[in-house]
């Protein structure tokens, strides 16, 4: 342990070598700068791509349908076909790996209306079981229920630009009444729901109704756009994918091997690579990081093999006059943990302040959408690393300076 005195002693020794210790702990300072930023910065890039999929489902898959690309049982290709709500009940029956199942129907364009304020948006109709797929964050209100869907009630669920637009001046709009094209409902929750990964259109711009309320009133009879599915835990979709195509290719006499005619989005496939790319940047942040850290710490045991070589006969006279090989141990090595405790702790400090500025940036409606910040314990193990790193950095000049003989100090002298 040092006492006051060997410390203020340590201090004057430092602020006599200022430009050196200066240029020294730069490289320390720029390196811990370095590690912080990057691992804040790679944790905030980290939540900003993952609120683009914010309550999807990871473990599904988006089936729709397009034209034939093979004739099959002397039907043409290019033949337009649809998915109807029996396909449900076959994949039910057909595919008992699929754990949720919910269609979809949507038209596009479709004005909502309330008082003066207007907005062109996206009707959707779902069922209930939708919200396992993508998870609706209710801000005022609940979701679609299973009365809904049996009494056909003529109710919605807004998102959060609709609401905005129609309700400008705030408040539960939950109870009140918007027209949909001629048609009145009643609006039982609003959707403030901000992923980027929305089926047909945006949950911020999307009005929800009940799916057979929307088959009527849209006169769709039993047509539907898309199925929605989830796996049953323990079962990859890419596993059940080929059998799903097929069950739906043979109820409506398409060829199974026909991937572009009936169209299986796996999401886990895309869930797959943003994980990798994360794993992938997370590597990259601690093999800059470190690297520059431990170039800081080559650089100050450099600066201290230096001052232990202008300091020789000071250490020899030490020597001399009693100084025990533990004493010049502790000075140099103190020397060496003091200089990169102070400039990595600036470091950690600066760098905490230009994640939050940056982090100032990522507001919405006054939230922070995006952390750019370290936590609490990774500061902690950085400041741990900074000493470790001291402790090493004066080894070899700490080595040097204990083999350091009066008699050969008095010589150089």
């Amino acid at each position: 342990m040092l006492d006051l005195d060997s410390f203020h002693e340590l201090l004057q020794t430092l602020l006599r070598n200022k430009t050196r210790s200066f240029l020294t702990g730069f490289g320390v300072f720029w390196g811990v700068f370095m590690l912080i930023g990057l691992m804040g910065g790679g944790d905030g890039l980290k939540e900003l791509l993952s609120n683009n999929f914010e309550g999807f489902a990871t473990n599904s898959a988006i089936i729709w349908e397009q034209q034939t690309t093979k004739p099959y049982h002397g039907f043409r290709k290019g033949r337009w076909w649809s998915l109807v709500t029996s396909d449900l009940k076959r994949l039910r029956e057909q595919v008992p790996q699929i754990d949720v199942i919910s269609p979809l129907a949507s038209k596009w364009g479709v004005q909502a209306v309330n008082g003066d304020h207007k907005f062109n948006a996206n009707i959707k109709g779902l069922l209930p079981d939708y919200a396992k797929v993508e998870t609706p964050k209710m801000y005022y209100g609940r979701y679609l229920n299973d009365m809904d869907m049996a009494q056909q009630r003529k109710v919605c669920v807004i998102g959060k630009k609709v609401y905005k637009t129609l309700f400008p001046k705030g408040g539960d709009p939950c109870g009140q009444l918007i027209r949909l094209d001629s048609v009145y409902y009643s609006v039982v929750g609003v959707d403030y729901a901000g992923g980027n990964m929305n089926i047909n259109g945006s949950a911020e711009e999307s009005i929800c109704i009940p799916l057979s309320l929307m088959q009527r009133t849209f006169n769709m009879g039993d047509n539907i756009e898309m199925i929605a599915i989830t796996a049953r835990r323990g079962t990859a979709i890419s596993d059940i994918t080929p059998r799903i195509r097929e069950v739906i290719a043979r109820a409506h006499d398409i060829d199974p091997t026909d991937e572009k005619a009936v169209m299986v989005f796996n999401t886990e496939v895309l869930f797959g690579l943003v994980d990798s790319l994360f794993s992938g940047v997370d590597l990259l942040i601690w093999l800059v990081g470190i690297g520059t850290l431990l170039a800081g710490a080559i650089g100050v045991s450099n600066i201290m093999m230096v001052t232990v070589k202008e300091r020789t006969t000071e250490i020899g006279i030490r020597r001399a006059i009693g100084a025990t090989p533990r004493v010049i141990l502790s000075q140099i090595i103190s020397e060496s943990i003091l200089l990169t405790a102070v400039a990595g702790m600036s470091g950690i400090v600066f760098a905490v302040l230009i994640l939050q500025m940056l982090e100032l940036g990522f507001t919405e409606d006054g939230i922070v959408t995006s952390h750019f910040q370290v936590s609490f314990w990774t500061a902690i193990g950085a400041a741990l690393l900074l000493a470790a790193l001291g402790v090493l950095a004066g080894l070899a000049p700490a080595g040097r300076a204990m083999a350091i003989k009066p008699v050969d100090a008095m010589r150089e002298e």
